[in-house]
Protein backbone atom coordinates (compact mmCIF):
# COMPACT_ATOMS: atom_id res chain seq x y z
CA UNK A 1 0.00 0.00 0.00
CA UNK A 2 1.49 3.11 -1.17
CA UNK A 3 0.43 6.02 1.32
CA UNK A 4 -0.43 9.62 -0.04
CA UNK A 5 1.22 10.76 2.64
CA UNK A 6 4.48 9.63 1.80
CA UNK A 7 4.70 12.19 -1.31
CA UNK A 8 5.26 14.94 1.56
CA UNK A 9 7.71 13.19 3.89
CA UNK A 10 9.97 10.03 1.35
CA UNK A 11 12.09 11.96 -0.47
CA UNK A 12 15.60 11.63 1.85
CA UNK A 13 17.53 14.20 -0.20
CA UNK A 14 14.57 16.07 -1.19
CA UNK A 15 14.69 19.85 -0.31
CA UNK A 16 10.90 19.55 0.31
CA UNK A 17 10.47 16.86 2.27
CA UNK A 18 13.13 17.62 4.18
CA UNK A 19 11.17 20.75 5.12
CA UNK A 20 7.64 18.89 5.45
CA UNK A 21 9.70 16.46 8.29
CA UNK A 22 11.62 18.91 10.52
CA UNK A 23 8.59 21.04 10.19
CA UNK A 24 6.44 18.00 12.05
CA UNK A 25 9.27 17.17 14.64
CA UNK A 26 7.19 18.29 17.04
CA UNK A 27 6.86 15.23 19.01
CA UNK A 28 6.56 12.80 16.19
CA UNK A 29 8.78 9.70 16.40
CA UNK A 30 11.00 9.07 13.56
CA UNK A 31 8.80 5.74 12.83
CA UNK A 32 6.05 8.15 11.57
CA UNK A 33 8.01 9.22 8.49
CA UNK A 34 8.81 5.89 7.18
CA UNK A 35 6.44 5.57 4.58
CA UNK A 36 3.65 2.77 6.51
CA UNK A 37 1.90 4.32 9.35
CA UNK A 38 -1.08 6.52 7.83
CA UNK A 39 -1.36 9.76 9.12
CA UNK A 40 -5.25 10.10 9.82
CA UNK A 41 -6.62 13.96 10.24
CA UNK A 42 -8.82 14.64 13.02
CA UNK A 43 -11.08 17.14 11.46
CA UNK A 44 -12.52 18.40 14.83
CA UNK A 45 -15.83 20.77 14.50
CA UNK A 46 -14.82 22.06 18.59
CA UNK A 47 -15.67 25.75 18.92
CA UNK A 48 -16.73 27.86 22.29
CA UNK A 49 -19.22 29.54 19.58
CA UNK A 50 -21.03 26.22 18.56
CA UNK A 51 -21.80 25.53 21.94
CA UNK A 52 -23.18 21.50 21.51
CA UNK A 53 -19.92 20.77 19.96
CA UNK A 54 -17.42 22.34 22.61
CA UNK A 55 -16.50 18.75 24.00
CA UNK A 56 -15.07 17.37 20.82
CA UNK A 57 -11.66 18.03 21.82
CA UNK A 58 -11.94 15.54 24.63
CA UNK A 59 -13.56 13.07 21.87
CA UNK A 60 -10.56 13.91 19.32
CA UNK A 61 -8.22 12.81 22.44
CA UNK A 62 -9.96 9.09 22.02
CA UNK A 63 -9.81 9.08 18.55
CA UNK A 64 -6.00 10.39 18.59
CA UNK A 65 -5.28 7.31 20.92
CA UNK A 66 -7.28 4.96 18.91
CA UNK A 67 -5.28 5.62 15.76
CA UNK A 68 -1.92 5.14 17.88
CA UNK A 69 -3.36 2.29 19.08
CA UNK A 70 -3.77 0.85 15.80
CA UNK A 71 -0.21 2.17 14.15
CA UNK A 72 -1.62 5.60 13.11
CA UNK A 73 -0.35 8.79 13.26
CA UNK A 74 -3.62 10.75 14.12
CA UNK A 75 -3.14 14.89 13.58
CA UNK A 76 -5.65 17.11 15.07
CA UNK A 77 -7.32 19.64 12.15
CA UNK A 78 -9.36 21.96 13.30
CA UNK A 79 -12.34 23.25 10.63
CA UNK A 80 -15.03 25.52 10.23
CA UNK A 81 -17.65 25.22 13.28
CA UNK A 82 -21.49 26.09 12.39
CA UNK A 83 -22.92 27.26 16.06
CA UNK A 84 -26.60 26.71 15.11
CA UNK A 85 -27.77 28.79 17.65
CA UNK A 86 -25.28 32.16 17.20
CA UNK A 87 -24.50 32.70 13.75
CA UNK A 88 -26.59 35.60 12.35
CA UNK A 89 -28.71 35.62 10.08
CA UNK A 90 -28.42 31.65 9.46
CA UNK A 91 -25.76 28.73 9.92
CA UNK A 92 -26.96 26.96 6.53
CA UNK A 93 -25.69 30.33 4.52
CA UNK A 94 -22.33 28.82 5.68
CA UNK A 95 -22.73 24.94 5.40
CA UNK A 96 -21.49 25.10 1.98
CA UNK A 97 -18.43 27.46 2.86
CA UNK A 98 -17.44 25.11 5.51
CA UNK A 99 -17.79 21.80 3.52
CA UNK A 100 -15.20 23.56 0.57
CA UNK A 101 -12.95 24.62 3.46
CA UNK A 102 -12.64 21.23 4.98
CA UNK A 103 -12.28 20.04 1.54
CA UNK A 104 -9.73 21.72 0.28
CA UNK A 105 -7.66 21.51 3.99
CA UNK A 106 -7.97 17.19 3.48
CA UNK A 107 -6.44 17.52 -0.09
CA UNK A 108 -3.85 20.07 0.54
CA UNK A 109 -2.22 18.37 3.39
CA UNK A 110 -0.88 14.86 3.86
CA UNK A 111 -3.21 13.00 5.44
CA UNK A 112 -4.21 8.89 4.46
CA UNK A 113 -7.49 8.96 5.99
CA UNK A 114 -10.32 11.51 8.59
CA UNK A 115 -11.97 11.11 11.14
CA UNK A 116 -15.13 13.59 11.15
CA UNK A 117 -16.08 15.26 14.33
CA UNK A 118 -19.39 16.92 14.59
CA UNK A 119 -22.69 17.05 15.88
CA UNK A 120 -24.44 20.86 15.85
CA UNK A 121 -26.97 20.85 13.10
CA UNK A 122 -24.60 21.85 9.81
CA UNK A 123 -21.16 20.48 11.03
CA UNK A 124 -22.11 16.69 10.21
CA UNK A 125 -23.51 17.86 6.76
CA UNK A 126 -20.71 19.83 6.22
CA UNK A 127 -17.90 17.27 6.79
CA UNK A 128 -19.89 14.44 4.89
CA UNK A 129 -20.21 16.88 2.15
CA UNK A 130 -15.94 17.72 2.10
CA UNK A 131 -15.38 13.94 2.77
CA UNK A 132 -17.57 12.85 -0.35
CA UNK A 133 -15.52 15.14 -2.53
CA UNK A 134 -12.22 14.25 -1.55
CA UNK A 135 -12.77 10.55 -1.48
CA UNK A 136 -10.59 9.91 1.44
CA UNK A 137 -11.29 6.70 3.51
CA UNK A 138 -12.99 8.62 6.46
CA UNK A 139 -16.13 7.76 9.41
CA UNK A 140 -17.89 10.12 11.37
CA UNK A 141 -17.85 10.27 15.10
CA UNK A 142 -21.09 12.18 16.01
CA UNK A 143 -21.00 14.18 19.20
CA UNK A 144 -23.78 13.19 20.85
CA UNK A 145 -27.35 14.45 22.29
CA UNK A 146 -27.21 16.07 25.80
CA UNK A 147 -28.92 14.29 29.07
CA UNK A 148 -32.53 16.10 29.44
CA UNK A 149 -33.13 18.87 31.71
CA UNK A 150 -36.47 19.36 33.61
CA UNK A 151 -38.03 22.57 34.76
CA UNK A 152 -40.59 22.41 37.83
CA UNK A 153 -40.11 18.56 37.43
CA UNK A 154 -41.60 18.34 33.36
CA UNK A 155 -38.61 17.48 31.21
CA UNK A 156 -37.51 20.06 28.86
CA UNK A 157 -37.19 19.44 25.18
CA UNK A 158 -34.49 21.21 23.39
CA UNK A 159 -35.67 23.71 20.26
CA UNK A 160 -39.28 22.45 20.88
CA UNK A 161 -39.56 23.73 24.18
CA UNK A 162 -38.65 27.45 23.34
CA UNK A 163 -40.54 27.32 20.80
CA UNK A 164 -43.81 25.75 22.67
CA UNK A 165 -43.18 28.08 25.63
CA UNK A 166 -42.37 31.35 23.84
CA UNK A 167 -45.88 31.08 21.71
CA UNK A 168 -47.56 30.90 25.34
CA UNK A 169 -46.23 33.74 26.62
CA UNK A 170 -47.35 35.34 23.38
CA UNK A 171 -50.73 33.60 24.76
CA UNK A 172 -50.95 35.29 28.05
CA UNK A 173 -50.70 32.11 29.34
CA UNK A 174 -47.21 32.13 30.96
CA UNK A 175 -45.41 34.75 32.44
CA UNK A 176 -42.36 36.73 31.25
CA UNK A 177 -40.91 35.30 34.32
CA UNK A 178 -41.56 31.45 34.31
CA UNK A 179 -40.44 31.90 30.69
CA UNK A 180 -37.05 33.40 31.46
CA UNK A 181 -36.54 30.81 34.90
CA UNK A 182 -36.66 27.93 32.58
CA UNK A 183 -33.59 28.85 30.32
CA UNK A 184 -31.28 27.94 33.21
CA UNK A 185 -32.78 24.51 32.58
CA UNK A 186 -32.68 23.85 29.27
CA UNK A 187 -29.22 22.77 28.72
CA UNK A 188 -28.30 20.08 31.47
CA UNK A 189 -25.16 19.27 29.71
CA UNK A 190 -22.65 18.85 27.20
CA UNK A 191 -23.85 17.87 23.58
CA UNK A 192 -26.74 18.77 20.90
CA UNK A 193 -30.25 19.06 21.44
CA UNK A 194 -31.62 16.44 23.00
CA UNK A 195 -35.01 16.37 20.62
CA UNK A 196 -35.35 14.33 17.07
CA UNK A 197 -34.27 17.55 15.85
CA UNK A 198 -31.75 18.47 12.67
CA UNK A 199 -28.49 17.43 15.01
CA UNK A 200 -29.86 14.26 16.26
CA UNK A 201 -31.22 13.16 12.90
CA UNK A 202 -28.02 14.12 10.90
CA UNK A 203 -26.11 11.53 13.52
CA UNK A 204 -28.81 8.91 12.66
CA UNK A 205 -28.37 9.30 8.90
CA UNK A 206 -24.05 9.14 8.90
CA UNK A 207 -25.20 5.77 10.58
CA UNK A 208 -27.64 4.41 8.01
CA UNK A 209 -25.33 5.83 5.44
CA UNK A 210 -22.78 3.70 6.88
CA UNK A 211 -20.43 6.34 8.03
CA UNK A 212 -20.20 5.71 11.77
CA UNK A 213 -19.40 2.36 13.28
CA UNK A 214 -22.95 1.07 13.70
CA UNK A 215 -24.54 1.98 17.01
CA UNK A 216 -22.71 4.92 17.75
CA UNK A 217 -25.20 7.44 16.46
CA UNK A 218 -27.58 8.57 19.62
CA UNK A 219 -25.06 7.73 22.38
CA UNK A 220 -25.73 10.92 24.64
CA UNK A 221 -22.34 13.38 24.78
CA UNK A 222 -21.71 12.76 28.66
CA UNK A 223 -21.83 8.88 28.13
CA UNK A 224 -18.64 7.57 28.58
CA UNK A 225 -19.14 4.95 25.95
CA UNK A 226 -18.67 7.67 23.43
CA UNK A 227 -15.11 7.92 24.30
CA UNK A 228 -14.90 3.94 23.99
CA UNK A 229 -16.20 4.57 21.19
CA UNK A 230 -14.40 7.36 19.64
CA UNK A 231 -10.65 5.61 20.60
CA UNK A 232 -12.60 2.48 17.96
CA UNK A 233 -12.97 5.11 15.53
CA UNK A 234 -9.71 6.07 15.08
CA UNK A 235 -8.15 2.65 14.99
CA UNK A 236 -10.98 2.15 12.52
CA UNK A 237 -9.67 4.95 10.54
CA UNK A 238 -6.44 3.33 10.21
CA UNK A 239 -7.75 -0.10 8.70
CA UNK A 240 -9.95 2.15 6.10
CA UNK A 241 -6.20 3.15 5.10
CA UNK A 242 -4.97 0.09 4.57
CA UNK A 243 -7.84 -1.49 2.94
CA UNK A 244 -8.47 1.24 0.75
CA UNK A 245 -11.88 1.82 1.92
CA UNK A 246 -13.49 5.09 0.83
CA UNK A 247 -16.67 6.89 1.19
CA UNK A 248 -17.74 6.49 -2.36
CA UNK A 249 -17.95 2.74 -1.61
CA UNK A 250 -20.09 3.24 1.21
CA UNK A 251 -22.62 5.89 0.15
CA UNK A 252 -23.91 4.06 -2.17
CA UNK A 253 -27.31 4.78 -3.95
CA UNK A 254 -28.81 1.93 -1.71
CA UNK A 255 -27.03 3.47 1.29
CA UNK A 256 -28.95 6.64 0.49
CA UNK A 257 -32.24 4.79 0.35
CA UNK A 258 -31.35 3.05 3.40
CA UNK A 259 -30.88 6.35 4.76
CA UNK A 260 -34.75 7.62 3.42
CA UNK A 261 -35.88 4.69 5.26
CA UNK A 262 -34.27 5.41 8.56
CA UNK A 263 -35.39 8.96 8.54
CA UNK A 264 -39.48 8.38 8.34
CA UNK A 265 -38.95 5.38 10.88
CA UNK A 266 -37.13 8.24 13.27
CA UNK A 267 -39.60 11.04 12.54
CA UNK A 268 -36.51 13.01 11.68
CA UNK A 269 -36.09 16.60 10.27
CA UNK A 270 -37.00 18.03 6.71
CA UNK A 271 -33.45 19.71 7.07
CA UNK A 272 -32.18 15.88 6.37
CA UNK A 273 -34.15 16.33 3.26
CA UNK A 274 -31.67 19.01 2.02
CA UNK A 275 -28.19 17.63 3.26
CA UNK A 276 -28.62 14.29 1.74
CA UNK A 277 -29.35 16.02 -1.64
CA UNK A 278 -26.23 17.52 -1.21
CA UNK A 279 -24.09 14.67 -0.11
CA UNK A 280 -25.46 12.42 -3.06
CA UNK A 281 -24.37 15.33 -5.25
CA UNK A 282 -21.33 15.56 -4.24
CA UNK A 283 -20.75 11.70 -4.81
CA UNK A 284 -22.58 11.99 -8.36
CA UNK A 285 -24.80 9.42 -6.80
CA UNK A 286 -28.60 9.56 -8.10
CA UNK A 287 -31.10 11.07 -5.58
CA UNK A 288 -33.66 13.09 -6.02
CA UNK A 289 -37.03 14.36 -4.08
CA UNK A 290 -39.37 11.44 -5.79
CA UNK A 291 -36.79 9.08 -3.75
CA UNK A 292 -37.95 10.63 -0.52
CA UNK A 293 -41.09 9.84 -1.33
CA UNK A 294 -41.34 6.47 -3.09
CA UNK A 295 -38.83 4.94 -0.52
CA UNK A 296 -40.49 6.62 2.46
CA UNK A 297 -43.65 5.46 1.74
CA UNK A 298 -45.61 3.28 4.08
CA UNK A 299 -42.29 3.29 6.65
CA UNK A 300 -44.05 3.28 10.26
CA UNK A 301 -43.24 6.23 12.69
CA UNK A 302 -41.51 4.29 15.47
CA UNK A 303 -39.42 6.40 17.89
CA UNK A 304 -41.59 8.36 19.98
CA UNK A 305 -39.72 11.23 20.42
CA UNK A 306 -39.94 14.86 20.93
CA UNK A 307 -41.27 17.02 18.29
CA UNK A 308 -43.29 14.12 16.79
CA UNK A 309 -43.42 12.13 19.89
CA UNK A 310 -43.40 12.32 23.47
CA UNK A 311 -39.59 11.07 24.62
CA UNK A 312 -36.63 12.42 24.14
CA UNK A 313 -33.05 11.93 23.01
CA UNK A 314 -31.16 9.38 25.99
CA UNK A 315 -34.63 7.90 25.91
CA UNK A 316 -33.79 6.71 22.60
CA UNK A 317 -30.18 5.28 24.01
CA UNK A 318 -31.53 3.71 26.83
CA UNK A 319 -34.45 1.81 25.00
CA UNK A 320 -31.94 0.38 22.75
CA UNK A 321 -30.92 2.49 20.20
CA UNK A 322 -31.21 3.46 16.78
CA UNK A 323 -30.06 -0.26 15.29
CA UNK A 324 -33.57 -1.36 17.82
CA UNK A 325 -35.05 0.46 16.00
CA UNK A 326 -34.16 -0.60 12.22
CA UNK A 327 -34.19 -4.17 13.32
CA UNK A 328 -38.11 -3.32 13.49
CA UNK A 329 -38.10 -1.85 9.68
CA UNK A 330 -35.19 -4.57 8.61
CA UNK A 331 -37.48 -5.92 5.91
CA UNK A 332 -37.47 -2.10 4.15
CA UNK A 333 -33.46 -2.07 4.15
CA UNK A 334 -31.13 -2.95 1.84
CA UNK A 335 -28.67 -5.52 2.92
CA UNK A 336 -26.41 -4.83 0.13
CA UNK A 337 -24.52 -1.11 0.99
CA UNK A 338 -21.65 -1.81 3.66
CA UNK A 339 -20.44 0.00 6.27
CA UNK A 340 -17.31 1.27 7.37
CA UNK A 341 -16.80 -1.79 9.15
CA UNK A 342 -16.60 -3.84 5.77
CA UNK A 343 -20.20 -5.42 6.87
CA UNK A 344 -23.47 -4.22 6.10
CA UNK A 345 -25.61 -2.10 8.43
CA UNK A 346 -28.38 -4.70 8.67
CA UNK A 347 -25.66 -7.25 10.06
CA UNK A 348 -26.11 -5.27 12.97
CA UNK A 349 -29.36 -5.67 13.86
CA UNK A 350 -29.64 -9.19 14.84
CA UNK A 351 -28.76 -8.62 18.35
CA UNK A 352 -30.17 -5.21 18.93
CA UNK A 353 -33.32 -5.41 21.78
CA UNK A 354 -35.87 -3.09 22.49
CA UNK A 355 -36.08 -2.26 25.88
CA UNK A 356 -37.92 0.12 26.58
CA UNK A 357 -41.13 0.23 23.57
CA UNK A 358 -43.20 3.22 24.78
CA UNK A 359 -40.14 4.61 23.26
CA UNK A 360 -39.42 2.71 20.28
CA UNK A 361 -42.78 1.46 19.35
CA UNK A 362 -42.93 -2.29 18.05
CA UNK A 363 -44.06 -2.80 14.17
CA UNK A 364 -47.10 -3.70 15.40
CA UNK A 365 -47.83 -0.64 17.16
CA UNK A 366 -46.34 2.35 15.47
CA UNK A 367 -46.66 5.88 16.54
CA UNK A 368 -47.89 6.39 12.76
CA UNK A 369 -48.55 3.86 10.63
CA UNK A 370 -46.77 5.81 7.23
CA UNK A 371 -44.45 8.46 8.39
CA UNK A 372 -42.11 9.50 5.36
CA UNK A 373 -41.38 13.20 4.73
CA UNK A 374 -43.85 14.07 1.94
CA UNK A 375 -43.11 15.54 -1.14
CA UNK A 376 -45.90 17.88 -2.58
CA UNK A 377 -45.67 19.18 -5.73
CA UNK A 378 -48.17 21.48 -7.92
CA UNK A 379 -48.55 24.81 -9.81
CA UNK A 380 -47.34 27.13 -6.01
CA UNK A 381 -44.33 23.99 -6.20
CA UNK A 382 -43.48 22.62 -9.42
CA UNK A 383 -40.22 21.43 -8.38
CA UNK A 384 -41.11 20.57 -4.90
CA UNK A 385 -42.15 21.04 -1.78
CA UNK A 386 -41.58 19.24 1.52
CA UNK A 387 -44.13 18.53 4.46
CA UNK A 388 -43.73 16.52 7.61
CA UNK A 389 -46.62 14.66 8.58
CA UNK A 390 -45.27 13.33 11.90
CA UNK A 391 -45.32 17.05 13.13
CA UNK A 392 -48.44 18.58 11.40
CA UNK A 393 -52.02 18.36 12.36
CA UNK A 394 -54.21 15.55 11.34
CA UNK A 395 -57.50 17.53 10.38
CA UNK A 396 -54.91 20.35 8.59
CA UNK A 397 -52.85 17.64 5.82
CA UNK A 398 -56.10 17.94 3.74
CA UNK A 399 -57.10 22.35 3.78
CA UNK A 400 -58.45 24.94 1.69
CA UNK A 401 -57.88 28.16 2.73
CA UNK A 402 -57.34 31.98 2.36
CA UNK A 403 -53.55 33.27 1.80
CA UNK A 404 -51.95 35.82 3.97
CA UNK A 405 -48.62 36.88 2.49
CA UNK A 406 -45.98 38.20 4.26
CA UNK A 407 -42.84 39.44 1.80
CA UNK A 408 -39.82 38.46 4.11
CA UNK A 409 -39.21 37.98 7.90
CA UNK A 410 -39.42 41.64 7.99
CA UNK A 411 -42.51 42.32 6.64
CA UNK A 412 -43.82 39.23 9.02
CA UNK A 413 -42.24 40.64 12.02
CA UNK A 414 -43.93 44.18 10.99
CA UNK A 415 -47.53 42.77 10.68
CA UNK A 416 -48.12 39.35 12.07
CA UNK A 417 -49.41 40.46 15.49
CA UNK A 418 -51.40 44.09 14.19
CA UNK A 419 -54.52 44.07 15.31
CA UNK A 420 -55.90 44.99 11.86
CA UNK A 421 -54.41 42.27 10.15
CA UNK A 422 -56.84 39.94 7.89
CA UNK A 423 -56.68 36.48 9.34
CA UNK A 424 -58.56 33.62 11.01
CA UNK A 425 -57.85 29.99 11.96
CA UNK A 426 -59.00 28.99 8.43
CA UNK A 427 -56.42 30.82 6.76
CA UNK A 428 -52.88 30.12 5.35
CA UNK A 429 -49.52 32.03 6.15
CA UNK A 430 -47.48 32.21 3.18
CA UNK A 431 -43.92 33.36 3.44
CA UNK A 432 -41.57 33.70 0.32
CA UNK A 433 -38.54 35.41 0.12
CA UNK A 434 -36.60 33.30 2.72
CA UNK A 435 -35.01 30.50 0.13
CA UNK A 436 -31.56 29.70 -0.68
CA UNK A 437 -31.15 33.28 -2.84
CA UNK A 438 -33.45 35.05 -1.27
CA UNK A 439 -32.35 35.98 2.72
CA UNK A 440 -29.61 34.39 1.57
CA UNK A 441 -28.97 30.64 3.05
CA UNK A 442 -32.66 29.61 4.10
CA UNK A 443 -33.23 30.53 7.12
CA UNK A 444 -35.24 28.05 9.82
CA UNK A 445 -38.40 30.65 9.63
CA UNK A 446 -40.73 28.22 8.00
CA UNK A 447 -42.23 27.74 11.17
CA UNK A 448 -43.49 30.89 11.30
CA UNK A 449 -44.91 31.77 14.50
CA UNK A 450 -49.38 32.91 14.53
CA UNK A 451 -50.59 35.68 15.01
CA UNK A 452 -51.05 36.59 18.55
CA UNK A 453 -54.71 37.12 18.34
CA UNK A 454 -55.38 34.00 17.20
CA UNK A 455 -53.22 32.76 19.93
CA UNK A 456 -55.47 34.15 22.04
CA UNK A 457 -58.41 32.15 20.83
CA UNK A 458 -56.61 29.15 21.78
CA UNK A 459 -55.06 28.31 18.21
CA UNK A 460 -52.08 26.27 17.91
CA UNK A 461 -51.44 25.06 14.34
CA UNK A 462 -52.23 26.83 11.11
CA UNK A 463 -51.47 25.70 7.82
CA UNK A 464 -48.26 27.25 6.70
CA UNK A 465 -46.24 28.06 3.14
CA UNK A 466 -42.79 28.76 2.73
CA UNK A 467 -38.98 28.56 0.34
CA UNK A 468 -37.91 28.67 3.83
CA UNK A 469 -36.49 25.77 6.47
CA UNK A 470 -37.51 24.86 9.72
CA UNK A 471 -35.65 23.74 12.65
CA UNK A 472 -35.76 20.01 12.80
CA UNK A 473 -36.81 20.73 16.42
CA UNK A 474 -39.99 22.19 15.36
CA UNK A 475 -43.63 21.37 14.70
CA UNK A 476 -46.62 22.41 12.90
CA UNK A 477 -48.64 21.85 9.65
CA UNK A 478 -45.61 23.48 7.65
CA UNK A 479 -44.93 23.47 4.00
CA UNK A 480 -41.31 24.39 3.32
CA UNK A 481 -38.67 24.29 0.76
CA UNK A 482 -40.71 25.56 -1.78
CA UNK A 483 -39.05 25.67 -5.04
CA UNK A 484 -38.33 27.34 -7.28
CA UNK A 485 -37.99 30.05 -4.50
CA UNK A 486 -39.46 33.32 -4.91
CA UNK A 487 -36.52 35.01 -5.51
CA UNK A 488 -35.21 32.71 -8.22
CA UNK A 489 -38.80 33.80 -10.14
CA UNK A 490 -41.12 30.98 -8.42
CA UNK A 491 -45.07 31.08 -8.27
CA UNK A 492 -44.74 32.18 -4.68
CA UNK A 493 -43.66 35.50 -5.52
CA UNK A 494 -47.10 35.80 -7.67
CA UNK A 495 -48.95 34.36 -5.21
CA UNK A 496 -51.29 37.48 -3.10
CA UNK A 497 -53.45 38.02 -0.13
CA UNK A 498 -56.86 36.55 -0.69
CA UNK A 499 -55.60 33.82 -3.26
CA UNK A 500 -57.33 30.03 -2.01
CA UNK A 501 -54.36 27.87 -1.57
CA UNK A 502 -55.42 24.16 -1.00
CA UNK A 503 -53.34 21.77 0.60
CA UNK A 504 -54.12 17.74 0.01
CA UNK A 505 -50.45 15.93 1.65
CA UNK A 506 -52.65 12.52 0.64
CA UNK A 507 -52.16 13.29 -2.98
CA UNK A 508 -49.12 15.15 -3.18
CA UNK A 509 -50.53 19.04 -3.77
CA UNK A 510 -50.14 22.06 -3.07
CA UNK A 511 -51.96 24.77 -5.50
CA UNK A 512 -52.89 27.82 -6.00
CA UNK A 513 -56.59 27.67 -6.87
CA UNK A 514 -56.01 29.84 -9.69
CA UNK A 515 -55.62 29.29 -13.61
CA UNK A 516 -52.20 28.66 -14.52
CA UNK A 517 -52.66 31.81 -16.88
CA UNK A 518 -53.54 34.32 -14.48
CA UNK A 519 -50.76 33.38 -12.12
CA UNK A 520 -48.22 33.41 -14.54
CA UNK A 521 -49.92 36.54 -16.27
CA UNK A 522 -48.84 38.58 -12.79
CA UNK A 523 -46.23 40.27 -12.42
CA UNK A 524 -43.58 39.15 -9.68
CA UNK A 525 -43.41 40.66 -6.15
CA UNK A 526 -39.55 41.27 -5.95
CA UNK A 527 -38.93 39.31 -2.61
CA UNK A 528 -35.47 38.73 -0.31
CA UNK A 529 -32.51 41.08 0.09
CA UNK A 530 -30.37 42.80 -2.64
CA UNK A 531 -27.54 40.96 -4.13
CA UNK A 532 -24.29 40.99 -2.33
CA UNK A 533 -21.48 43.51 -3.12
CA UNK A 534 -18.91 41.15 -2.12
CA UNK A 535 -17.41 37.78 -0.39
CA UNK A 536 -18.61 34.56 0.24
CA UNK A 537 -22.52 35.74 0.31
CA UNK A 538 -22.03 37.59 -3.54
CA UNK A 539 -20.07 33.84 -4.21
CA UNK A 540 -23.28 32.15 -2.61
CA UNK A 541 -26.35 34.33 -4.31
CA UNK A 542 -24.36 33.17 -7.67
CA UNK A 543 -23.75 29.92 -7.52
CA UNK A 544 -26.51 28.14 -4.94
CA UNK A 545 -28.62 25.73 -6.36
CA UNK A 546 -32.57 25.54 -5.49
CA UNK A 547 -34.01 23.55 -2.46
CA UNK A 548 -34.46 19.89 -4.40
CA UNK A 549 -31.16 19.93 -5.61
CA UNK A 550 -29.70 20.11 -1.94
CA UNK A 551 -28.59 24.09 -1.92
CA UNK A 552 -25.01 23.22 -2.68
CA UNK A 553 -23.32 25.29 -4.90
CA UNK A 554 -23.46 24.40 -8.43
CA UNK A 555 -19.54 23.61 -9.64
CA UNK A 556 -19.14 21.37 -6.74
CA UNK A 557 -21.87 18.83 -7.54
CA UNK A 558 -20.04 15.52 -8.72
CA UNK A 559 -16.62 16.85 -8.24
CA UNK A 560 -15.58 13.95 -5.88
CA UNK A 561 -12.73 11.73 -6.02
CA UNK A 562 -9.70 13.45 -7.03
CA UNK A 563 -8.03 14.16 -3.95
CA UNK A 564 -4.68 12.27 -5.32
CA UNK A 565 -4.06 13.94 -8.69
CA UNK A 566 -3.76 17.31 -6.91
CA UNK A 567 -0.72 16.56 -4.57
CA UNK A 568 2.23 17.97 -6.75
CA UNK A 569 4.09 20.60 -5.43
Amino acid sequence: MGLRSARWYSGEDDRNSYIHRAWMRRGLPESAFGGDRPHIAIANTASDLTPCNAHLDEVAESVAHGVWAAGGVPLDLPVVSLGETNLRPTAMLWRNLAAMATEEMLRANPIDGVVLLGGCDKTIPSLLMAASSVDLPALVVPGGPMLTGHFRGVPLACGTDVWRLSEEVRAGTLSREAFLRSETSMVRSRGHCNTMGTASTMACMAEALGMTIPGTAGTPAPDSRLLERSHAAGELAVELVRRERRPSQVMTRGAFLNAIVTLAAIGGSTNAVIHLLAIAGRLGVPLDLDDFDRAGAGVPLLADLQPAGRHLMDDLYRAGGLLALLREVEDLLDPAPVTVTGRPLTAYLAEAEIWDDGVIRRRAEPLLPDAGIAVLRGNLAPRGAVIKPAAASPELLRHRGRAVVFDGVEDLRARLDAPGLDVDETSVLVLRGCGPKGYPGMPEVGNLPLPAKLLAKGVRDMVRVSDARMSGTAYGTVVLHVAPEAAAGGPLARVRTGDPIVLDVAARRIDVDLPDGELAARDPVMTGHARPARGWERLYVDHVTQADRGADLDFLAGSGGDAVGRDSH
